[in-house]
């Protein structure tokens, strides 16, 4: 592994910010050993900079287990990130981008529980209001930002998320073509196949939306970016290519968040 430290010119603060990055990556507390040999770190760095992190409240020390975990004051940068509504923020002018080059309504979504949880909208000059405004949630199953991410995550957690039949609901009486976990799985392995999320009338009759996940830093889908249109507007035999359009906002997207715009 490269030492990012000898090519800082503040290579404490840099090697710090390892350090919590590594951590927060991990399911669990952390010995300091493991820290030091994952970040090609002498183990008395590892020490030092772990001592000043707890006095700070950045991590916690566990000593029965002689590992170490993100403390409170982690958790407080994180709810403040929650508050200053980055996502939004930083996806807004990327749809509305999109939405100026192609003339459909898009949005951002989040996975919340089972549902998707709309985060931004930005609706395309006479087009149609949608349900997808600002604050509603959908199943996230029916959607096609719900299936962008689900997609992405591990089985595991889909089929914790769906552990049996009264976890999928529909919005119209004639039902959802999605309504087991084996449909479920079997849609989502299409997702993953093709790099994007499709639905069609199963949220809004004569309405489809084709979706792309947005991923963070570690890989996790944060969130997803979608377009909604009236079926015929768009064939289904073009939506690969808007699928591709969609995918480049979502990858900007994932680089913004991460700081790193392209």
């Amino acid at each position: 592994m490269r030492q990012m430290a000898g090519t800082s010119k503040v290579p404490a603060a840099e090697n710090t910010l390892r350090v919590l990055k590594l951590l927060a990556s991990r399911r669990g507390p952390v010995a300091a050993s493991t820290i030091a040999s994952a970040l090609e770190l002498p183990r008395s760095t590892v020490y030092h900079l772990l001592g000043v992190m707890e006095d700070q409240g950045f991590v916690l020390h566990l000593h029965e287990e002689r590992k170490y975990g993100l403390g409170i004051s982690a958790f407080e940068l994180s709810s403040a990130y929650a508050r200053q509504e980055p996502l939004s923020r930083l996806g807004r002018p990327l749809l509305a981008g999109l939405v100026d080059k192609i003339g459909e309504s898009a949005h951002l979504a989040v996975l919340h529980g089972r549902d998707v949880l709309y985060i931004v909208e930005e609706r395309a000059k006479n087009r149609p209001s949608l349900v997808t405004d600002v604050g509603v949630r959908l199943p996230a199953h029916l959607t096609a930002s719900g299936r962008a991410i689900l997609a992405a995550l591990p089985k595991s957690q889909v089929r914790a998320l769906f552990p049996n039949a009264a976890a999928f609901t529909s919005r119209h009486e004639t039902g959802a073509p999605i309504s087991k976990y084996s449909a479920l799985q079997a849609h989502l392995e299409g997702v993953r196949q093709r790099g994007y999320a499709t639905e069609n009338g199963e949220v809004t009759p004569d309405f489809s939306s084709v979706a792309v996940a947005v991923h963070d830093h570690l890989g996790w889908p944060a969130a997803a970016v979608a377009v909604t249109f009236l079926s015929g507007r768009i064939l289904t035999e073009e939506w690969p290519e808007l699928g591709a359009r969609i995918g480049k906002v979502a990858d900007e997207l994932s680089h913004r968040i991460y700081g790193r715009a392209r």
